[in-house]
């Protein structure tokens, strides 16, 4: 039997442990180690009892340097590299066109390298993913010394860049320090998030906004925005120019949204659960206390998506009838092609990550979730940012996605680990094993019409994976594929330019399209999807009614759009 002084012990060699971890966690930016060195065993593992594999990598290696040393001689401007990296025109003159050819040449032969048979996919990927942000580090574009582009600028300006670029970095280190924001020009409630309206329900969760009618009848089913609590909502209500909020009140709908608060340590224990109670829940039901009677259309985005399809499937299950329909926005019910994200998520990955959130007082800090996406588009959101503003001295012109995109929020314990233990590691909600209130849900038995959008571009949730909800809804599925990415391909006012989208209904009962075939078969059109989505709501309400009230008798409003919570940090 265990003494009270070994438990006692025992108790502080694992504090010992977790105090180390979290140390360990807080240095990696919650990247684990353990995962890295295991995928690299994997692969090294699997090459050295592969002799065929290293002969063709050898080869490999034999044609690639010929083809470097034959295409970096050859006469400036009678090649490029084809690589938007290397764009500018030195590239193509030696030695610049031997770097830069090597480089693209090395980092194709890791691609072939880290295809490795035998090795788990998993492993390879993580493999690939490592030797690329060493390369990155390494390439020629990222030196001063080896990039034409910068030496000509450097020449031409005597200098002048440098001495810009010293000032914006010296700027920014003292800003960082003093833990301020960046100035950008747009402010919450002055010229983003301004459509009227106002607070019309609170918790200790969620602020929610009814916004004021701007059309003499609206539509008797309002709409209910469920944004992601990873963001600030207001990306859905950015400038007027780009406000769906906005769009969708001038089309005749009552529109309705929540604004989650921003975690801090008191809510470390809120669950998953909690959001769907406490958020989704308490919302349709402030909602049926302001308008009575009146079935709601609900969409969700993101993670917000996926929690409004947890909340959907539970109201079937219970017989709640109260949603009209159910609009999906780059929401994934389906985690097992949930794109370059499960590169970084395994069981040692999970627990790296709750020893990072336990060292931070038991949140996830929104730098640490923006660090993981900088990694896997490095070239884009790192490296070329980082040339372009301190060796360059061009100082960005930011716009109003770059300053909700700056603007972060936290992520509690409990709830992120059950979120990638439950969708990320076991893809529970696909197999009907989810739980909401105590009991698995089934998203076969949502028997309301889904509208889903996948955006073309889109690295957080790939319009592959949106595209399974046709095999877990057995309902009619409108699927809408957009130009843009995760977030500008949502915001996709109508005007926009150079934008167009696909759509193609599947009605109940009808035959499962894979993705190849569906977007062979969906016409092309263009434009907005917004425009699409607005006649789809139509389709599904009643005739016109006077507006409701904003708030009622028992949920006066509290404040003006856009509330309180969107202004925590």
């Amino acid at each position: 039997m265990p003494t009270d002084k070994s438990t006692a012990a025992n108790d502080g060699l694992s504090a010992l442990d977790g105090f180390w971890r979290s140390m360990l966690a807080g240095a990696t930016q919650g990247l684990s180690p353990v995962a890295t060195a295991k995928a690299w065993l994997d692969w090294a593992s699997n090459l050295s009892m592969s002799p065929g594999h290293q002969a063709r990598l050898a080869l490999a290696a034999a044609e690639a340097s010929a083809t470097v040393a034959s295409r970096a001689l050859v006469p400036a401007a009678k090649h490029g590299t084809g690589d938007r990296r290397f764009p500018d025109a030195h590239w193509g003159r030696f030695p610049f066109s031997l770097l830069s050819e090597g480089f693209l040449a090395t980092e194709r032969w890791w691609d072939l390298a880290a295809e490795m048979p035998g090795a788990s996919r998993r492993s390879n990927q993580l493999v690939r993913f490592s030797v690329q942000q060493f390369l990155q580090t390494l390439s020629p574009a990222h030196w001063p010394a080896t990039n034409p582009e910068f030496l000509s600028r450097t020449w031409e300006e005597r200098g002048a860049n440098l001495a810009r670029g010293l000032d914006l970095l010296a700027k920014d280190t003292a800003r960082q320090l003093a833990h301020a924001q960046a100035e950008t020009g747009f402010k919450v409630g002055e010229n983003l998030a301004v459509t009227p309206g106002q607070v019309v329900f609170r918790n200790e969760l969620l602020e929610l906004i009814q916004y004021s009618p701007t059309t003499d009848t609206v539509r008797p089913e309002p709409v209910l925005i469920v944004p992601a609590w990873i963001m600030k909502y207001y990306i859905l209500d950015l400038r007027p120019e780009n406000s769906l909020v906005r769009y969708l009140v001038s089309q005749g709908h009552t529109v309705y949204a929540i604004s989650w608060r921003n975690p801090t340590q008191a809510q470390a224990k809120v669950g998953f659960d909690d959001y769907r109670r406490d958020g989704v829940m308490a919302a349709l039901d402030a909602i049926t206390a302001i308008q009575p009677g009146a079935r709601v259309h609900a969409a969700g985005y993101c993670l917000g998506g996926t929690l409004l399809t947890v909340a959907a499937a539970a109201m079937a299950r219970d017989g709640d009838e109260r949603l009209a329909s159910m609009t999906l926005l780059a929401a994934q019910s389906d985690f097992t092609e949930a794109g370059e994200l499960l590169t970084f998520i395994d069981d040692d990955e999970v627990a790296w990550l709750d020893n990072l959130m336990t060292a931070e007082g038991g949140v996830l800090d929104g730098s640490r979730m923006g660090g993981a996406f900088q990694l896997l588009r490095a070239e884009d959101l790192l490296w070329s940012p980082l040339l372009k503003r301190y060796l360059m001295g061009e100082e960005d012109q930011s716009n109003d996605l770059m300053a909700w995109n700056a603007d972060q929020t936290r992520m509690p314990h409990r709830m992120h680990s059950e979120y990638l233990k439950g969708m990320f590691l076991r893809n529970d909600l696909a197999q009907g094993r989810f739980k909401a209130g105590g009991r698995p849900v089934a998203v076969s038995d949502i028997q309301v019409p889904v509208f889903a959008v996948g955006t073309v571009k889109d690295h957080v949730a790939p319009w592959v994976s949106v595209h399974k909800i046709h095999l877990l809804a057995r309902t009619e599925v409108t699927f809408c594929l957009t130009a843009g990415g995760h977030n500008a391909g949502i915001v996709s006012e109508p005007g926009h330019a150079r934008r167009s989208y696909q759509l193609l209904a599947r009605p109940e009962g009808g035959r499962y399209l894979p993705p190849d075939e569906w977007a062979a078969k969906a016409p092309k059109l263009e434009g907005s999807w917004w425009t699409a989505w607005a006649q789809w709501l139509d389709a599904r309400s009643g005739q016109p009614v006077p507006p409701p009230s904003l708030g009622c008798e028992a949920l006066p409003p509290l404040c003006p759009a856009p509330g309180t919570y969107v202004h925590q940090h």
